[in-house]
C-alpha cells in the first residue's frame, strides 16, 4: 500500500531555460529542489533544440525563464520547453516569467498595430502552458490575456522593506514618474506609513520610442527624500529626467526603486552619472558586470517566487503573498 501512495504522490519538477539559470538555481535552493538537467542548444541555422534528461511524466512542472536580451530567442526556447513537457506527459505546466515579455505592447495606440502582449499569452497557451506565474506586470490587465490562472506577484514588499530600513528615518515623498503609475505610488505611500505622493506630468511621442519629455512635478517634494517608483528601467531616460525635475523643484535626495532592471544601453551610464543616490532593483533579470555600478543595489526575488511555486504545488493560496492586492 505504501508503494502505491509513493507512486501517486505529486512530483514538483523545476526547469530552467538558458536565459538566466542562476535565478532558477536560487529558487531551487529555497525550495530544496534541484533544477532538472536539460539539453539545450542552437543549430547552425539558428533553430533551438531542447530535451529533458529525466522523465517528466505526471509531474507538476515549473519552467523558469527570465526574458532578457535577446528576448525573441528566449521566447522560442520557452515555447519548446513547454511543448517538450507536454509531450513528455507532465501533469501540469506552470511557466514562471519573472519578467513578462512585450508587456509594454498591451494595446493598440493606432491602427494596424499588434497587441503583442496578448500574442505572447496565446503562444504560451497554444504550446501547452496551464498557468503563468509572473512579477509586476506593466499593466495588470495583461492577466486577462491568458486563458488560465495567472499568479501576479508584487515585489513592493521586498523593495519597501529595504527603503524603510535605510531611509525610514527621513521625510519621504513617493514619486510616480508618470500619471499612469499613480495607483502603484498610492500603494507605496500606504506601505511606507502614509507619506506624501507626487507625480511627474510628462508627454511621450508615440513615434519615438524611449524618448520622454518631462514637464513638471505635482506634489510635495521640496526638502524631502523622493522615492521614485516604477516597474522597470529600460534606457533610464524617464527616470533620470524625472530625477532632474525633482532636484529642480527642491528635492533633497532621490532614490529609485524598480522591479525589472532591463538596463538597455545607455541606461548604466545614465544612472551612474545621474544625481540619483541609489538605484534599488530586484534580480528578475540578469545583471552582468557591464550593467552594475556603485549606486546599484540588487535584492533577490527568488524567495518570493519559491514561496509562490510552493503554494501552487500544494494547492495553497498565492494571494497571501501579495497582501490581497490584485
Amino acid at each position: 500500500m505504501g508503494s502505491i501512495v509513493t507512486e501517486n504522490r505529486k512530483n514538483l519538477m523545476l526547469f530552467s531555460g538558458r536565459a538566466y539559470p542562476e535565478l532558477a538555481r536560487e529558487i531551487g535552493e529555497v525550495l530544496g529542489v534541484g533544477v532538472t538537467p536539460t539539453t539545450a542548444y542552437d543549430f547552425a541555422s539558428g533553430e533551438t533544440f531542447v530535451r529533458y534528461k529525466e522523465s517528466v511524466r505526471g509531474s507538476d512542472a515549473f519552467i523558469v525563464q527570465s526574458m532578457t536580451q535577446p528576448v525573441n530567442n528566449w521566447i522560442m526556447e520557452t515555447l519548446l520547453m513547454i511543448d517538450a513537457a507536454k509531450r513528455g506527459s507532465a501533469k501540469r505546466i506552470t511557466v514562471v516569467l519573472p519578467f513578462y515579455p512585450y508587456a509594454r505592447q498591451d494595446k493598440k495606440h493606432r491602427g494596424r498595430e499588434p497587441i503583442s502582449a496578448r500574442l505572447v499569452a496565446d503562444l504560451l497557451k497554444t504550446a501547452g502552458a496551464n498557468r503563468i506565474l509572473t512579477v509586476d506586470l506593466h499593466t495588470a490587465q495583461i492577466q486577462g490575456f491568458f486563458d488560465g490562472p495567472v499568479d501576479h506577484l508584487f515585489a513592493m514588499d521586498i523593495l519597501a522593506d529595504y527603503v524603510q530600513a535605510n531611509y525610514g528615518h527621513r521625510e519621504l515623498t513617493v514619486v510616480s514618474p508618470d500619471s499612469g503609475r499613480v495607483r502603484v505610488g498610492e500603494r507605496w505611500t500606504d506601505r511606507l506609513g502614509g507619506c506624501p505622493l507626487a507625480f511627474i506630468h510628462k508627454t511621450r511621442d508615440p513615434l519615438k520610442p524611449n524618448q520622454v519629455v518631462a514637464n513638471r512635478v505635482i506634489g510635495e517634494v521640496a526638502g524631502r527624500t523622493c522615492i521614485l517608483v516604477d516597474d522597470m528601467i529600460d534606457t533610464a531616460g524617464t527616470i533620470c529626467k524625472a530625477a532632474d525635475i525633482l532636484f529642480d523643484n527642491g528635492a533633497a535626495d532621490v532614490i529609485v526603486t524598480t522591479t525589472h532592471a532591463v538596463h538597455s544601453d545607455p541606461a548604466t551610464e545614465r544612472l551612474k552619472n545621474s544625481r540619483i543616490s541609489e538605484v534599488i532593483v530586484t534580480n528578475t533579470l540578469p545583471l552582468g558586470t557591464e550593467k552594475t555600478f556603485d549606486k546599484l543595489t540588487v535584492l533577490s526575488i527568488a524567495p518570493l517566487l519559491a514561496r509562490a511555486i510552493r503554494e501552487v504545488f500544494d494547492d495553497g493560496s498565492v494571494t497571501t503573498l501579495f497582501g490581497g492586492l490584485s
